[in-house]
């Protein structure tokens, strides 16, 4: 008799496939990296697994639950390289944007379905615990923090969103999209649009890492000032 966890072969049959939650999202993680986001059926998962569609649903709820758990498997990727700074709240966080954004990329497929939920999972769970404690570090207070850690996970999560979107469309579409910063723009009439005029052989050379980089900066610096308030005034938030 096979034990648990093992493929078990009866004579004259393909061996039997001993499914589990990490395997399966492991499969539909494949699945999305070789054929796009729209190829993440239970159909197709079943079939690359080379099991009975019904098989995966007693181990995955419904394909909500599959995107949850797809969007935890892509916190953990995030994690696997990462190492807060004791002490240095800002090297944290740009670490940590960094890597996601870099996960988002080697997995553009999935991020676009991923990066936007929210897991209650254990990743996502440590990924939030890194972002607070280093808010606390900072010297914030919890209501700080908790507001601060959702200014800062929310433009990391959309940023890598949104490069990820980019990087899942055909590759002429990317080019024309690449190609109008040196085509429409330096071509626009500067009776129209001077400040484009004036500004158009530098935004040409704008690559995506640049301006992500630029941004993330931004917003540590943005950061910095408001945790440097003290009292009520940090935590203006419009209720």
């Amino acid at each position: 008799m096979a034990s648990e966890g093992t493929a078990a072969r009866g004579r004259g049959r393909p061996p039997k496939v001993v499914l589990d939650a990490p395997i399966i999202v492991d499969a539909a993680l494949a699945l999305c990296d070789e054929h796009g986001a729209e190829a993440l059926t239970v159909r197709k998962l079943a079939a690359r697994l080379g099991v009975d569609p019904s098989a995966l649903y007693r181990h995955v709820a419904d394909k909500d639950e599959l995107h949850l758990l797809l969007a935890d498997r892509l916190f953990e990727e995030i994690l696997e390289t990462f190492a807060p700074t004791p002490g240095d709240w800002r090297t944290t966080l740009r670490d940590l944007a960094v890597n996601c954004r870099e996960t988002a990329l080697r997995h553009p497929a999935a991020a676009v379905v991923a990066t936007y939920r929210t897991t209650r999972r254990p990743a996502e769970m440590r990924i939030v615990e890194h972002i607070l404690t280093a808010f606390t570090q900072a010297g914030c207070d919890p209501e700080q923090s908790a507001l601060l850690h959702r200014v800062y996970g929310d433009f990391s999560l959309a940023w890598s969103g949104m490069d990820a979107a980019f990087a899942t469309l055909d590759p002429a579409a990317q080019a024309g999209d690449e190609a109008a910063w040196t085509r429409e723009y330096v071509a626009a009439d500067p009776s129209r649009y001077p400040s484009i005029a004036r500004s158009s052989a530098h935004m040409a050379t704008m690559t995506g890492e640049r301006v992500f980089r630029a941004a993330l900066e931004v917003l540590l610096d943005g950061l910095g000032a408001r945790i440097g308030r003290t009292g009520q005034s940090a935590v203006c938030d419009v209720h």
